[in-house]
């Protein structure tokens, strides 16, 4: 079996150099040659592929500039595989393929981001240095926690605290934590 990466496109471009040149121009944020590079990937039947490929690039390459697009590119993917149902899998169906140009429109213009990427080489990659536990963690929840004696008031006063705190007004937080004190839940 020839691998994908040398199976030739209708224009004659082997798919796996297509696929890349797909990538890199939608990291450029160059829509139409991006666009060029993914309607050639699904006119020789792969559209399937090339939307691996963009719901990989959704994080790799956009990530968090813009965490909205991760979820954007999927809903436009679901919609592309209902409607291929609809079209009762035609070999490219303009119906669905209004969903990979919006995709591959919208990756283009988006804002770029390779900090998902990179933590991503760093912790399954890199090097790990060994690590603690943190005291904070040993609450409640855990049997180390429960034998140093820790229960509601360590968990509100400590292992609750929040960081990078969104300003919003929260007008249960006391009577939230009297109400789990008096119950026991948390």
């Amino acid at each position: 079996m020839v691998p994908f990466s040398q199976l030739h496109t209708p224009g004659g471009h082997l798919c796996g150099e297509v696929a890349s040149a797909l990538q890199k121009e939608i990291r450029r944020g160059h829509e139409q040659e991006a666009l060029l590079w993914a309607t050639e990937l699904d006119l020789a039947g792969y559209g399937g592929y090339v939307w691996k490929r963009l719901r990989i690039i959704a994080s790799e390459d956009v990530g968090l500039a813009d965490s909205n697009v991760a979820v954007q590119i999927r809903v436009l993917y679901e919609n592309w595989v209902e409607q291929r149902k609809a079209d009762k899998d035609e070999a490219v169906s303009l119906n669905a393929a209004i969903f990979l140009v919006h995709a591959v429109i919208l990756l283009a213009r988006a804002p770029k981001s390779r900090i998902v990427d990179h933590a991503l080489m760093v912790m399954y990659e890199g090097e790990r240095a060994p690590v603690e536990i943190p005291d904070y963690a040993l609450d409640k929840h855990t049997a180390r926690g429960r034998k140093m004696g820790r229960g509601h008031d360590h968990f509100f006063d400590v292992a609750a605290q929040l960081n990078n705190e969104a300003k919003l007004a929260d007008p249960y937080a006391v009577a939230g934590r009297i109400a789990r004190s008096r119950n026991g839940k948390l």
